[in-house]
């Protein structure tokens, strides 16, 4: 894999985020429930920027976060002239430093920093066809130290394939809503993230379903809900998006 596999991957990417029909306006939809304009958005593994884009035409202030220079750079093009719209070439984990991320270069989505979700996902028929090829070190930052860096955010979206657990160990006070990214056969991660938001605060919870931008459940649901809700045939089907705000929020 070369030069070719990369730039069919980034090609892969625009069109699956940027070219579906009515995609954005599904996505503003779902965002208008939890952001307003003015506020402050975070979006922790940016990568081809449908979300920050979704984000900048409700009016919010975005942090693009994409550790994948070749994602940071589209990032900057997209989204350079905007003063709305700041772009940190770096990963989130638990603390600031150096971290090893597998790359796979035909399928850059999966990108990851954690190895054992890595060599789990090998084995997933879900991810057949996926090679992760090469390794490079990156920067890592912590939610914390955006946070001390640009102000509290109304709203968080986590998509980093499996570091999920890590990105709000670095998490250490209340934000008022946020989303990150569950597959069907990784529900422990799931339960590891709900378990430490529930040390931050009292959230409260819901899920959508692979890209379908909308709530799948009608009212808010508590951990043991929501876990049981992940765990039946629809929600298994695919991977989704766990969603948690503080309890009281409108």
């Amino acid at each position: 894999m070369g030069r070719f596999d990369r730039g069919m991957g980034l090609a892969r990417s625009l069109a699956i985020y940027h070219a579906i029909p009515l995609r954005q306006r599904r996505l503003r939809r779902l965002y208008g429930h939890f952001v307003r304009e003015g506020d402050l958005v975070f979006d922790i593994g940016a990568h081809a920027g449908n979300r920050v884009r979704a984000f900048k035409a409700l009016g919010c202030g975005v942090i693009a976060v994409e550790p994948q220079a070749d994602f940071a750079r589209m990032l900057r093009v997209l989204f350079g002239r905007s003063r709305q719209v700041v772009v940190v070439e770096a990963a989130v984990a638990d603390r600031v430093g150096r971290r090893t991320m597998s790359v796979s270069d035909r399928t850059p989505t999966v990108t990851t920093l954690a190895p054992d979700w890595r060599d789990t996902r090998a084995r997933d028929p879900g991810f057949n066809g996926v090679h992760w090829n090469r390794q490079i070190d990156v920067e890592t930052t912590t939610v914390d130290h955006l946070i001390e860096r640009f102000g509290i955010p109304a709203f968080i979206k986590i998509d980093v394939e499996g570091s999920e657990p890590d990105v709000l160990a670095g998490l250490g006070q209340i934000v008022p809503a946020l989303s990150f990214e569950y597959l069907p056969r990784a529900l422990h991660e799931v339960q590891v993230c709900i378990s430490r938001l529930l040390a931050l605060g009292p959230y409260q919870f819901n899920w959508s379903v692979g890209e379908s931008d909308y709530l799948a459940s009608a009212c808010w649901l508590d951990a043991s809900d929501v876990l049981a809700a992940l765990q039946a045939p629809a929600a298994q089907r695919r991977s989704g998006d766990v969603y948690a705000r503080l309890a009281g929020a409108v």
